[in-house]
């Protein structure tokens, strides 16, 4: 290899790192449906708010807005955390799975419009559309992967492992306020958990009353933004 095309690969690896480095950090939500993702992020974006994380929003479902509808009404048009236009609501068409995975052309090209208007943004969550145990983000799309299950599909689930239990970045275990009600032992979810994710970090939450969100936000401000103030903060 002569020196020319080393020093153009090594331009390209410069380049490709700063891109990486510079753009608005990105957070993968994925999960079964009604395991609790929208909740979760209506959860969030207030604690994040609170601290003066400026975030925005991509859902994506099959053939409804419906989840984004909720959110930009419950987030934006009622609470005034957001402009309206920072919760983006994308119809897949097919396989939400292969929208944010296989093929995330559509998500990626939402998200750096997004970028482009709002470069103050901090964060930018995208909503998988619900799909099974195998979900996972391109890296292309999502620099940090949040999974969510909730403990009605019983207290095997953990162990039951899968792409998006073993590998996600975080593992969220949603409604443990129904575990008493379905014979759900969190014990056994904590113990299996801790065996399959091999030290991967793992939280319960009730999405529903905020339990255990605030943990997983602060997980989010330290493994994704790295403890970095808000950009309002930083830029003042």
């Amino acid at each position: 290899m002569n020196r020319w095309i080393q020093k153009c690969l090594l331009l390209d690896f410069f380049l490709y790192f700063f891109v990486a480095l510079s753009r608005i950090p990105r957070i993968g939500i994925g999960g079964p449906v009604g395991s609790g993702k929208t909740m979760l992020i209506e959860q969030l974006v207030p604690i994040l708010k609170k601290d003066g994380y400026n975030v925005g929003i991509i859902s994506n479902d099959v053939v409804s807005r419906e989840d984004a509808d909720r959110m930009r009404k419950n987030l934006a048009t009622e609470r005034g955390l957001m402009p309206e236009d920072l919760v983006i609501g994308i119809a897949t068409g097919g396989c939400p799975h292969t929208a944010v995975r296989e093929d995330p052309s559509i998500n990626i090209s939402v998200v750096e419009e997004m970028e482009s208007k709002h470069p103050n943004l901090d964060l930018i969550i995208i909503e998988s559309g619900g799909d099974n145990i195998t979900t996972t983000f391109s890296p292309a799309l999502a620099d940090y992967f949040i999974y969510i299950i909730d403990v009605s599909g019983g207290d095997k689930y953990p162990r039951k492992r899968g792409l998006g239990i073993e590998t996600s970045d975080l593992l969220v275990i949603n409604k443990i306020d129904i575990a008493s009600f379905i014979g759900a032992d969190l014990s056994i979810m904590e113990r299996d958990a801790k065996v399959v994710r091999n030290d991967k970090p793992y939280v319960f939450v009730n999405s529903k009353t905020g339990q255990g969100v605030k943990t997983v936000a602060e997980q989010i401000v330290k493994d994704v933004l790295f403890d970095a103030p808000p950009k309002s903060v930083a830029i003042n």
